[in-house]
């Protein structure tokens, strides 16, 4: 899923919306350490008090907040053909009945294996939703003498969190009704539904319908996803945060470089990545642009690289990922700041402006030469130039 899909979703999550309606919800609690389930509870979304459905909701908006790659993930189920309790066919099954019961027990299933593989060191609850997500594909011209509204497509979807819980603190109360201080002695554990841990949308969606090979995954934090949670759980093939595919695109380049890189160079690469995503915006219809070894090629060829060819790409590919097919985001490539950093000092500049930037020996040491159109100003003074 991308950026846009995913924020017209989470504004869906309110309270009266006709495009998305929550029919169920499905609350487990789960004792810490041991994994027990405790208690569980199914009720009808809309017979809890608005003030509940309104915590409910801020929960499940946070699932849903987070930067693509960082803190969200779309991530693709693995093909276990010789398995028919795979994670997936639990969630399609359970996405599918109108039985009750029978969705509660494939939910019952879902929590028994992530308490299978997670150890937490507290008490947790784990609340499903299932509801139906209306998404108009085509507006009627305002021209037009059609009555009625929209066409749209409507798709069932199971939105998943999981909670911890804290221990409430003993407080010293004023008593209105006996006049009196007293100490609170409240035993009931609170449930934070503040900072999600983590959490799940099934099914994906991509062009704003349902891809049920694809599971929208939270991760507990920006790029660090669990990786017990994603492969173990979820059974999904394996996930590198944005972070991560950074870090390895540097690894690609520097060694097809052979770690000989200079500001106009990586100018280029960064000036070519930004047209790919540009072009990419242009088509609304376009997913996020991924790079294989074929566009790293044609990058750093035309980003001044000598000696770059297609079957050297390639075996660099196979020698960092064990991969010569994987591809890289690239929106997680392009820095929003490029940092200089040295011995002495640190800077950050636009990557368009790294041109400006020259590595240089002067009177027998070694600079940096930074090319200015202005003043310069630091911490709100004016340097003077006559030095």
């Amino acid at each position: 899923m991308n950026k846009k899909e995913i924020s017209h979703i989470r504004r869906q999550l309110k309270l009266e919306n006709e495009h998305l309606k929550i029919n169920h919800i499905f609350t487990v609690y789960v004792q810490k350490e041991t994994g027990d389930i405790y208690h569980h509870e199914l009720n009808s979304f809309n017979l809890l008090e608005n003030e509940t459905q309104e915590l409910f909701l801020n929960n499940f908006k946070k699932v849903l907040t987070g930067t693509v790659g960082a803190k969200l993930f779309t991530l693709k189920f693995k093909r276990e053909t010789e398995v028919a309790n795979t994670t997936q066919n639990t969630l399609y099954d359970g996405l599918k009945t109108d039985d009750l019961d029978e969705w509660k027990n494939k939910m019952l299933d879902i929590v028994e294996k992530i308490y299978t593989d997670k150890v937490y060191e507290f008490d947790t609850v784990v609340t499903f939703i299932k509801g139906e997500y209306s998404i108009p594909v085509h507006k009627r011209s305002v021209e037009s003498n059609e009555g009625g509204n929209d066409n749209v497509n409507f798709n069932e979807f199971i939105l998943t969190s999981v909670n911890k819980t804290d221990q409430p603190e003993t407080s010293f109360t004023f008593d209105y009704i006996e006049k009196a201080f007293k100490a609170s002695h409240n035993i009931d554990p609170i449930i934070n539904l503040e900072k999600p841990l983590t959490g799940f949308l099934f099914p994906a969606f991509h062009d704003y319908t349902s891809d049920v090979n694809h599971v929208l995954y939270s991760a507990p934090k920006a790029n660090e996803p669990d990786e017990t949670f994603t492969s173990s759980i979820l059974e999904c093939d394996v996930v590198m945060s944005a972070a991560e595919n950074k870090d390895s695109f540097e690894l690609v380049v520097n060694k097809l470089t052979d770690d000989k890189v200079n500001a106009t160079m990586l100018s280029n690469i960064y000036e070519e990545i930004d047209q790919i995503i540009e072009e990419s915006k242009e088509d609304e219809d376009s997913e996020a642009p991924l790079l294989d070894y074929n566009d790293v090629e044609h990058i750093l060829s035309s980003s001044g690289v000598e000696n770059v060819d297609t079957e050297r790409v390639k075996q660099t590919f196979q020698t960092i990922f064990d991969d010569e097919q994987h591809a890289f985001e690239a929106e997680s490539l392009l820095p929003n700041k490029v940092k200089i950093n040295t011995d002495t000092t640190k800077i950050s500049i636009d990557p368009k402006h790294l041109k400006d930037v020259k590595y240089i020996t002067y009177e027998g040491k070694r600079c940096l030469l930074l090319e200015i159109g202005d003043d310069v100003e630091i911490e709100g003074f004016t340097l003077d130039s006559s030095d």
